[in-house]
């Protein structure tokens, strides 16, 4: 007990390479009277925030202290630790620059809700970013972002953004399911070079009216017959489209008809020997 007494006692006067070390100390207490050590420095706190296997009490007591988050470095350190309480992490997502909410979102094994929250701070961002940062955010954004910076439809940035290695299925659709998605949008996805052989990118590209029409006469050979009929159903496409569905179904069909050709017919010598 009184080897634990002496520790806090250390660590509340401790300095310099002395303090340093206690930074690594296994006792929470030891930890503790660390914070309210007048030494220590900003870099310092920054190191102990630094251990994964800190106590989630030390975090807890680091961000009731307003004076240590009034230092961008401590909060950003707090937001990043994964035994930081839920609460504390969320409170703090408003606060963290531009690119380190991108960070965040891309972290192995961020549990979802976080993601989600920093993702939303992201896309709330985003009218108010100058083109070059929006360029940048097409380049490394999270999905979500990718998506709805997609959706923007700003000519400098459409190509760029499909090219995110983030960018996924669901948000392409998410933008083609818009009716009011700018032209440029469109047509850039259907000459891009993945996403305009994604299957369902290309029924997405069908059903949207700003497709070129020449583009959707080019998929419907590669759509399954059951899409085709689907997509010929009224209200679904306009009419002027529906017409070419439709003889694309009949072609279907009569392709699957076998005709028979006249020499497999049984002549009249044929069918006496078959007698």
């Amino acid at each position: 007990m009184a080897g634990a007494d002496k520790n806090r006692d250390r660590a509340l006067l401790a300095s310099g390479d002395e303090l340093t070390a206690l930074l690594h100390h296994a006792d929470a207490e030891v930890l503790l009277a660390l914070l309210d050590n007048p030494g220590l420095e900003e870099t310092q706190l920054c190191m102990l925030l630094e251990r994964k296997n800190l106590p989630a009490e030390i975090l807890e007591e680091v961000a009731r202290r307003k004076p240590l988050l009034k230092n961008y470095r401590v909060k950003r350190a707090l937001t990043f630790h994964p035994r930081t309480p839920r609460l504390v992490t969320l409170r703090l997502l408003r606060d963290l620059y531009l690119m380190d909410l991108v960070q965040l979102t891309l972290l192995p094994g961020i549990p979802t809700e976080l993601k989600r929250n920093a993702e939303d701070q992201l896309v709330s961002r985003l009218p108010q970013l100058p083109l070059g940062q929006k360029i940048t955010l097409a380049r490394r954004g999270p999905a979500r972002l990718a998506g709805a910076l997609l959706a923007e439809g700003h000519a400098q940035i459409v190509s760029i953004v499909l090219d995110n290695a983030y960018l996924t299925e669901a948000q392409v659709l998410r933008a083609l399911s818009r009716e009011k998605l700018p032209p440029v949008v469109v047509r850039a996805i259907s000459q891009h070079r993945k996403w305009s052989i994604t299957y369902n990118v290309r029924l997405a590209l069908v059903r949207h009216p700003s497709s070129p029409l020449a583009t959707v006469l080019a998929y419907l050979p590669e759509l399954a017959v059951s899409d085709l009929r689907e997509l010929a159903s009224p209200g679904i496409v306009p009419e002027s489209l529906r017409k070419y569905l439709e003889a694309e179904v009949r072609r279907r069909i009569r392709a699957r008809e076998k005709p028979v050709r006249k020499d497999d017919t049984p002549g009249p010598a044929a069918a006496s020997n078959q007698d």
